[in-house]
């Protein structure tokens, strides 16, 4: 058990730390196209351009963190394939679930700390992104 916490929480370390990261350099483009913009309103493509942008970095974020997860699940020998790993991550990160027959016994409180893990940082993107949003659409 205590070699899945430990792991789990270097893990939790590393994808709050990616997503921190990630959603700061997102916040650097959003607000550097802002200051780029000609006097008076932002003109309403440049505010698409910049949504589209935000949700394609947040399938980048969370896709990059499943993948970490992915990986590591292949690494301690958790799951079979990379494309069981993937599968395993990609539904516990959303907090689907469907199943933990996916993974090796000894390893499922990784899985469950995941699960946790993908909702926060799920919920920590659609905050930034509402919060964006609100940002846009007064410019």
């Amino acid at each position: 058990m205590f070699r899945e916490l430990a792991l789990s929480t270097l893990m939790v370390l590393a994808t709050v730390s990616i997503h921190g990261l990630g959603l700061h350099f997102l916040r650097g483009g959003i607000d550097e196209l802002a200051r780029r913009r000609p006097h008076g309103a932002l003109h309403f493509s440049r505010k698409g351009l910049m949504v589209a942008g935000l949700v394609v970095g947040f399938y980048a974020l969370h896709g990059l963190e499943i993948w970490l997860y992915a990986v590591v699940y292949l690494a301690i020998g958790a799951v079979e394939s990379l494309r069981e790993g993937v599968y395993f991550s990609t539904i516990t990160y959303g907090a689907i679930g469907y199943s933990d027959i996916h993974i090796a016994p000894d390893w499922k409180l990784v899985g469950a700390i995941e699960g946790i893990n993908g909702v926060l940082l799920l919920g920590w993107s659609t905050a930034f992104f509402v919060t964006t949003m609100v940002r846009i659409r007064r410019w």
